[in-house]
């Protein structure tokens, strides 16, 4: 099992940048293909960025793409998510997950984090 903690969610305005980080415990990281999820006040919980292995193999979702960057320190059992020119519509709670699998469905992690909470106003 892994235990997963997100930080570095907070309140900023529109343009302004952040960096999200996911620490793992428990069994390490290096075994888990890691993403991040969000989710919106009365939306679904929606794929954000994934992140192979090894690091070298990332993904996005359209809205995200060319603005957000993840990435991973296995030998720091922690994942990051950089986001810049955030816009208001990146308000959400902020989830990592691990899966074994390479997916960017969410039915298919593991394990989850608690979420940090990232505000943009506009």
């Amino acid at each position: 099992q892994v235990q997963l903690v997100e930080s570095g969610g907070r309140l900023v305005e529109a343009g302004d940048s952040l960096r999200l980080s996911c620490v793992a415990s428990g069994r390490t990281l290096k075994y888990y293909f890691m993403g991040w999820f969000r989710q919106a006040p009365g939306k679904e919980r929606e794929f954000v960025s994934a992140v192979s292995w090894s690091g070298r193999n990332t993904y996005y979702a359209d809205s995200v793409k060319g603005r957000f960057t993840i990435s991973r320190l296995n030998a720091e059992n922690t994942v990051y998510l950089q986001m810049n020119s955030l816009k208001a519509e990146d308000t959400a709670i902020y989830y990592c997950a691990a899966t074994t699998k390479v997916t960017h469905d969410r039915g298919e992690y593991d394990y989850w984090g608690q979420g940090t909470q990232v505000t943009v106003s506009s």
